[in-house]
């Protein structure tokens, strides 16, 4: 009987200190992202990203660092778009989750808003916010793998001015910080490529009757509307609202991937002839591997934004291995600023930035321009910052 339960008891044993292995080995990735409200295709996009990059290395067995393997688990939580919840979601992941990476958030406001959490705890950031303030010499753990209106707007602006004849654009912006950064930057911008951004209409970002807003920019003579900034749905309530009221010019988006949503909500007559921002070329063969992977998983249409996060995380991924470890987010960081050439999802990618914001945490990339035809976003432009053909 004594030996039963000595037996018993080492069983139990066992099992505990398999458990505390199998913690000790399981590399935690946060995904503060948006899943319900405007960006939560954004968001969604993100978060499956992560998830994709995660099942890649889970699959050959786990993240081996440092002769090591850990088994990667994706903890997202959604922030619904706002900053209070985010920083919210930021104190649970760091402090209770005991996370050291986090992927998100989809807003300039929100990664403003828990920078001064992950700054302060070390704590790697992966950021959407296209905020000048969300990367900086001051700011060392974060970084953005997408490119931002900053880097694509002159080059696309200059593209729709010469080969569309426009002259006086219209814009609608989201009355917070992601919104004033980018009708700052695409008022410059036009101005630059000759044109003029003569009406900037700000809403809050609940708003969904744009009617009073278009009525006014319209009377302004204006010939194109610029989307850039507005989440997909929100886009798509514009596009629908500016054809009802007869706006028969041009809809040009210079920034945010959000055709299939815009399209969903707007519908294939009212988006016909407008003009997007692309992040990624779907006939490349590594972009195309990943939506077929995407679509395979997820059985939906791939948000634009997502290969970018795949490739962050994955590079991510490729630090830690670099720097041999997962705990010390110094040596990751390191590690992670001297990745170039990275063979991704996007093609092959190096950190730049340092011009602009102090630096190298900004990701180069390629983009595109691309046109709705029956629904379908058709690529008429490859661009880089140097221009478009």
């Amino acid at each position: 009987m004594k030996i039963k339960y000595l037996a018993a008891a080492i069983g139990c044993l066992g099992a505990v200190m398999a458990q505390s292995v199998f913690a000790q080995d399981t590399l935690k990735i946060g995904a503060l992202v948006t899943l319900s409200g405007p960006g939560a295709a954004w968001g969604q996009g993100m978060k499956n990203a992560a998830e994709l990059a995660a099942d890649q290395v889970n699959a050959k067995g786990g993240l081996d660092v440092a002769g090591k393997t850990y088994k990667v688990e994706v903890i997202a939580y959604d922030d619904k778009y706002q900053a209070n919840e985010a920083v919210t979601v930021a104190n649970r992941l760091v402090f209770e989750d005991k996370v050291k990476y986090i992927i998100g958030p989809v807003g300039s406001a929100a990664v403003v808003a828990i920078q001064p959490i992950t700054e302060k705890n070390k704590v790697i950031v992966m950021t959407l916010g296209f905020t000048p303030k969300a990367l900086g010499a001051d700011k060392p753990y974060s970084f953005r793998p997408n490119v931002t209106t900053a880097e694509v707007s002159q080059p696309q602006i200059d593209w729709v001015i010469k080969t569309q004849g426009i002259k006086k654009v219209g814009g609608l912006f989201p009355n917070d910080e992601t919104g004033q950064a980018i009708a700052k930057d695409l008022d410059a911008a036009y101005k630059k490529g000759g044109a003029d951004l003569v009406a900037k209409e700000f809403f809050e970002r609940d708003r969904v009757d744009f009617v009073p807003l278009l009525t006014r920019m319209l009377a302004r003579g204006i010939d194109a509307i610029e989307l850039d900034g507005n989440s997909p749905t929100t886009a798509g309530l514009i596009v629908k609202q500016a054809r009802e009221l007869g706006f028969k010019g041009k809809i040009i988006r210079t920034g945010g991937p959000a055709t299939p949503e815009i399209v969903n909500v707007a519908g294939k007559t009212a988006t016909q002839g407008m003009f997007v921002h692309s992040p990624v070329d779907p006939l490349q063969p590594s972009t195309k591997a990943y939506v077929d992977m995407y679509t395979a998983k997820y059985k939906t249409a791939m948000n634009g934004f997502s290969p970018a996060f795949y490739d962050g995380t994955s590079m991510l991924f490729e630090a830690m291995r670099r720097a041999g470890t997962v705990t010390d987010t110094d040596k990751v960081r390191a590690a992670l600023e001297k990745i170039s050439d990275f063979p991704g999802a996007m093609g092959a990618l190096s950190w730049t930035g340092k011009a602009a914001y102090g630096i190298d945490h900004q990701l180069n990339a390629p983009f595109f321009i691309g046109e709705i035809k029956d629904g379908v976003e058709v690529t008429v432009a490859r661009c880089t910052v140097e221009g478009c053909k």
